[in-house]
């Protein structure tokens, strides 16, 4: 036999080489979202154990100064004089002390002595399932935000006759404006109320309509949470005169409802909105599937799905409404 004759046998036929190709394809497509999955289970762990870590500062925080650290502060004669996030003041409990130390609590976040700290992303304060899309826009990236509680108020309720929230009762969170509450003032138990959860990143434009991460502006003026959550679903989300901010999570250094903190008003993954003046509905939602993980003020993290009951959800964002806390 000839040695043509013997390579000619050993060749495949093209039939068989696609047959193989087709094989290969197939098990590809088939192993493909396995791997896909495994890493999302990866990354949902570490986002986890991110909240984990941060009930840890939280409750090490406590300790020290006596209770949770405040949302923001009041803006004194126009001037925003230490206004800073809870997010800030934790930093030492996070092993970002050399970051801590580079913060000047004297001036607000956005002032050019803090524009190191203004623009430093914190690995601790990132979920790694929720990518970094924002064009253009300058600040350290936020997914974890502190739960201020189901009043609409975007700050402490006006001393003015008139004024925004003039009467209202404050936030019933255990984190907000100028707040500082103690594990004795969570009568609702410290396992049944929320401390923080998650909140993904923006577009970073108000060119185009992003429902899961857009904060919207309806012009209207809700005085509750029934009412916030009903004006929140009665406006077209593709009208983009709607479109309230984009920039979500950014930077986590000024404290507001886009970057910092939260309400529960509406279930997990619903709308966010805001409204004039003033008041707001700030959405916990996330790149999870079905829900968003939930730091409870005990220090545990739990996943709570999106299609929870809306009052059960709302006694889990108060601190004192003597609510019965079921499956959430």
């Amino acid at each position: 036999m000839s040695l043509r004759s013997e390579l000619r046998r050993r060749a495949f036929t093209l039939i068989e080489l696609l047959v193989v190709i087709a094989i290969i394809a197939v098990l590809i497509a088939l192993l493909l979202p396995a791997v896909q999955q495994a890493r999302e289970a990866a990354r949902r762990t570490q986002c986890k154990n991110n909240l984990k870590q941060l009930g840890l500062a939280m409750h090490n925080y406590s300790d020290t100064y006596g209770g949770f650290p405040m949302g923001k502060n009041t803006t004194v004669s126009g001037v925003s004089a230490t206004n800073l996030p809870a997010q800030a003041r934790i930093l030492p409990y996070i092993d970002q002390a050399n970051l801590y130390a580079l913060i000047n609590f004297n001036v607000s976040g956005n002032n050019p002595l803090n524009v190191v700290a203004y623009n430093t992303n914190v690995p601790a304060y990132r979920c790694p399932s929720d990518p970094d899309s924002l064009p253009g826009v300058v600040g350290g990236r936020n997914n974890y935000y502190t739960n201020t509680g189901t009043s609409v108020l975007n700050g402490i309720p006006s001393q003015a006759v008139g004024g925004n929230g003039y009467g209202w009762p404050s936030h019933n969170g255990v984190i907000f404006q100028d707040s500082f509450i103690r594990f004795g003032d969570i009568i609702d138990g410290t396992s049944n109320t929320a401390l923080m959860s998650e909140r993904m990143l923006g577009d970073g434009s108000n060119g185009v309509s992003t429902p899961r991460t857009d904060t919207f502006q309806p012009g209207t003026y809700p005085e509750n949470a029934d009412e916030a959550w009903q004006l929140c679903h009665n406006f077209d989300v593709n009208d983009l005169s709607k479109q309230g901010k984009s920039n979500g999570g950014v930077p986590w250094l000024q404290p507001d409802h886009t970057t910092t903190y939260y309400y529960h008003i509406m279930v997990p993954n619903d709308l966010s909105c805001m409204f004039p003046p003033g008041r707001i509905a700030t959405t916990a939602n996330s790149r999870h599937v079905g829900g968003v993980h939930l730091l409870l003020c005990d220090g545990s993290v739990r996943f709570s799905s999106s299609n929870v009951d809306l009052q059960v959800w709302r006694g889990v964002g108060t601190r004192n409404g003597s609510e019965i806390a079921s499956d959430f």
